[in-house]
């Protein structure tokens, strides 16, 4: 077979990617006619249709789509490669991470972590879509939850305690579990432990939803300082506001905490080569006190 120009091949992966030659025109700088006759000639080179073309979009046939999956993993590996021995790879972090523990818990320390490591330089997104490491977006990711994607490395961040939490002075009016029965209690709506697991630890019918809904947990610990009500949350993402005074865990020994492992390290298993993920595993496990990691793969 004919040698086939890289250029081509890029034009059909984006075209195949985007759905689209004109968002892969856009992508790549040229025009939508350009990404049209690229892929056309690589369809002459090989001698097989790879798209279904409409009106406003084209769709990979089967050829198409067996022929990306193998364009996209060399696409995936030659950036990965890159990554690996440029410049870049040794200073440069990306990371995503799940947006409470962004807030609460890695930036208060961001600058310890680059007063040890200069020369670092972070990048840092938060949100709840887990990123999937196909585009080479990210180096690593802090998830909530296990992470969906096979073929990770995944390093569990330890377990986290699940409490109730206020500000002081309503904790005078909770002395047993029961007390917060009366009480306005603050849910976080995508936290895996909620007011239902705790009262059912403590084997309690949990009451009827009231009080303050909030779908982040850094807006549940605020609203809580605040005096709003009492929130259900983990104490390694409150942990400034219960050093400071400004939460207090009312039921410490009188009730059954939850205690559940609720973030993950994950990366790809290219991204071990980058010292720059190296260094941050080993940073971030010691800060949590997380014993030194049996790495596993996930299966999730």
């Amino acid at each position: 077979m004919r040698r086939l120009p890289l250029s081509a091949l890029q034009a059909f992966e984006a075209a195949a990617r985007t759905g689209s030659f004109r968002a892969a025109g856009e992508e790549l700088g040229i025009s939508p006619s350009a990404i049209s006759h690229a892929v056309r000639k690589l369809e002459i080179l090989m001698g097989a249709a790879l798209f279904d073309r409409q009106s406003r979009a084209v769709h990979l046939n089967v050829a198409g789509e067996a022929l990306l999956r193998h364009v996209a993993a060399g696409f995936d590996e030659m950036r990965q490669g890159i990554e690996t021995v440029g410049a870049r790879s040794g200073n440069l972090l990306r990371l995503h991470c799940a947006p409470s523990m962004a807030a609460q818990w890695l930036l208060p320390r961001l600058r310890d972590l680059l007063a040890k490591q200069p020369g670092l330089e972070v990048r840092l997104a938060a949100g709840i879509d887990y990123p999937q490491f196909e585009h080479d977006e990210f180096d690593a990711d802090i998830c909530y939850g296990p992470p969906r994607q096979e073929g990770l490395i995944v390093i569990p961040l330890g377990e986290e305690t699940v409490t109730p939490l206020c500000a002081p002075e309503l904790a005078a009016r909770i002395n047993s579990p029961k007390d917060l029965l009366g009480a306005k209690l603050i849910e976080s709506d995508n936290k895996r432990v909620r007011w239902t697991s705790w009262f059912g630890a403590n084997d309690i019918s949990p009451p009827a939803p009231r009080g303050s809904r909030f779908d982040r947990s850094f807006m549940a610990i605020a609203a809580a300082v605040d005096g709003l009500g009492v929130a259900l949350e983990s104490t390694r993402l409150a942990e400034r506001e219960i050093a400071d005074g400004r939460l207090v865990a009312p039921l410490a020994g009188r009730a059954q905490d939850v205690r559940y492992i609720g973030h993950y390290l994950v990366f790809p298993r290219m991204a071990k080569a980058r010292r720059s993920v190296r260094m941050f595993a080993q940073w971030l496990t010691q800060e949590l006190g997380v014993p030194e990691p049996k790495i596993q793969v996930g299966t999730m």
